[in-house]
């Protein structure tokens, strides 16, 4: 979820390094197969690269998408075997079957599927728990730059009533999660399906996009930086990139709003037309290991659903509010269910607010 460009550079640089090593070291053995991950942008430490090839022998190859809507393009453009695992959020996962994206994982081949807690066990985008396993889960809200707002108290007026705006604002580049976010501002259930609804919340957005604070649609990990370097005064953000903006800035600040916002799960799946099921079945069970889920979630800051990761994870990480939600956010939050036939009017509202 960050700046793709830096992240292709770095990664394209490690692999190249690891090679080397590798054949100076082994020179009689041949390369380890590679494993092409499909995932956000800076969503797995560089150690942990490393550390997988050393482990299972694969060489990790990462390819960075932003927003859903990027991944599914790239996804339906790839005309090869591109991909091996695709790291893909739960609403989009059921259009990712019918659409025969994603292959049926064989678990057999997974024994650390054993961590994963219960109630991340038969979710609704995957009920039988035949196309995903979980990676990790978190929050989408503001990130804000503004001492005097309680977060307790924060509302999408901030953002979406030009009077009640202090200064400039992004909104993610991601349409199901904004139009969501519009209809709740309206006081409209996040997953409704209604016509009038939903015509009602583009309004809202592309009302938005004519006040003069309003700084474009943008990436989860963009918004962070534009926050922490001051040109923003607010975003709408992930809660992992909220926690690294915290991080840099004490003073930085995120809330779930009080009309509500929406949990989320990102989750492994096979590609379809992977040609390493083998490599990403590895993939898979290196993520659910008990060290290794605990170290993800550490490093990239969003909660984990590893049942074991989280025993051995310290209190001051399980505690954090902009990791782990309290039961108050949890309370008015909700998760995003796939719009089935309902997709093209969200496609078309979406349209009409990026035209204006």
């Amino acid at each position: 979820m960050r700046n793709s460009v830096s992240c292709v550079v770095f990664a394209t640089a490690l692999f190249f390094v690891l090679s080397i090593c590798g054949c100076e070291e082994k020179e009689t053995q041949q390369q380890p197969d590679t494993i092409t991950v499909l995932t956000y942008s800076e969503y797995i430490a560089p150690e942990m690269i490393t550390d997988f090839q050393m482990k299972t022998g694969y060489r990790l190859q990462l390819e960075l998408y932003e927003a859903q809507e990027d991944m599914l393009g790239q996804l339906q453009a790839a005309d090869t075997n591109k991909y091996d695992v695709i790291i893909a959020s739960d609403v989009v996962i059921q259009q990712m079957v019918k659409q025969g994206l994603i292959a049926h994982i064989d678990t057999t081949k997974i024994p650390n599927r054993i961590n994963v807690a219960d109630q991340f066990k038969h979710p609704v985008y995957d009920p039988t728990n035949t196309y995903t396993l979980p990676y990790l889960w978190g929050t989408t809200g503001i990130l804000y730059r503004d001492t005097t707002i309680d977060a307790s108290k924060v509302s999408y007026g901030m953002l979406f009533t030009p009077s009640e705006t202090k200064g400039k604002f992004s909104l993610l580049d991601e349409s199901r999660s904004m139009l969501s976010m519009a209809l709740m501002a309206k006081g409209f259930d996040a997953n409704s399906l209604d016509p009038k609804e939903i015509d009602l919340a583009t309004d809202l957005l592309q009302q938005t996009g004519k006040n003069p604070h309003f700084g474009g649609f943008d990436g989860s990990v963009a918004n962070k930086e534009k926050v922490i370097s001051g040109n923003n005064w607010a975003a709408i953000v992930f809660n992992g990139e909220a926690m690294d903006a915290i991080n840099e800035d004490s003073t930085l600040q995120y809330a779930i709003p009080t009309e509500g916002s929406f949990m989320w799960v990102d989750a492994m799946t096979l590609s379809a037309k992977s040609t390493n099921k083998d490599g990403a079945y590895a993939f898979m069970n290196y993520i659910l290991d008990t060290k290794i889920g605990a170290q993800l979630a550490k490093l990239i800051n969003f909660a984990t659903p590893n049942k074991a990761s989280l025993e051995v994870l310290d209190s001051t990480f399980k505690n954090n509010r902009v990791i782990n939600p309290t039961k108050e956010e949890i309370d008015r939050m909700v998760f995003l269910r796939d719009p089935g036939d309902a997709a093209k009017a969200f496609d078309d509202a979406w349209k009409s607010v990026k035209l204006k």
